[in-house]
């Protein structure tokens, strides 16, 4: 088995997951929504010399953000084979019946796993930027997920703690801005980001054009410096 040192990185996909198990009834490959589901990253993480690869292999070798990683059904079967875990449709599906497969979600940014697991864990970086005041969005609790020697945790934290991921474990734009810390809007935005991605938050309407430059009616202006940077002008919006 791949150990815990290498990648989750699944999770782009993992709202979805693996199809049906069953003897009576194995399907093709097939993402499932979140509600049918039922799956536990943090029961399966517990069981010894069990790795985030040993699902996710195909994250290793991933280059595009396009690409579904999400574990095959056959990578189900090596452990739920009947003879080392149950083999039953019902054990992952809520309504294995009614199960059905959906196009994944299309991704408005570029990434490139196999080439930023070349990088080892990424955690004590990020960490650092926590603890100087460096990171650029609200750290929450992050920090006491960044003292974890498996590299996928850095990205992906609280996975070992939940029962299905979902997007709230995906890394954030803060995240990355650790490394990639150019900020120069709207010219770096598509390094990262695709051209028709919409990244103009809702709060971004007529009226705030004339009262973001006011202390009082944007008072905290944390949350700006991930698309903006710490110094940056007007000239960069319009």
């Amino acid at each position: 088995m791949v150990r815990t040192f290498l990648t989750l990185a699944a999770l782009s996909c993992v709202a979805a997951a693996c199809v049906c198990v069953g003897k009576a009834r194995q399907t093709s490959y097939a993402v499932s929504t979140e509600r049918d589901l039922i799956f536990s990253h943090r029961k399966h993480l517990q069981r010894p010399g069990t790795g985030c690869a040993d699902c996710h292999e195909l994250a290793l070798m991933s280059t595009s953000a396009a690409e579904t990683l999400v574990p095959l059904e056959r990578t189900c079967l090596r452990c739920h084979n009947g003879a080392r875990a149950p083999q039953d449709c019902a054990l992952c599906h809520k309504a294995p019946d009614r199960a059905r497969s959906t196009a994944p979600e299309r991704r408005s940014f570029r990434f490139n796993h196999k080439l930023h697991l070349g990088f080892g864990n990424i955690a004590p970086a990020l960490a650092r930027a926590v603890d100087s005041g460096r990171y650029l969005g609200l750290p929450g609790d992050m920090r006491r997920h960044l003292n974890s020697d498996n590299p996928c945790l850095a990205c992906h934290r609280g996975v070992a703690e939940t029962d299905l991921a979902t997007s709230q474990h995906l890394p954030r734009m803060a995240d990355c801005l650790v490394c990639h810390s150019k900020v120069d809007p709207p010219f770096s935005c598509t390094y990262c980001h695709t051209e028709d991605a919409r990244l103009k938050p809702a709060s971004h309407t007529s009226g705030f054009v004339d009262l973001h430059s006011n202390h009082r009616a944007v008072p905290d202006k944390t949350a700006c410096k991930v698309c903006h940077g710490v110094k940056f002008t007007c000239m960069g919006c319009h």
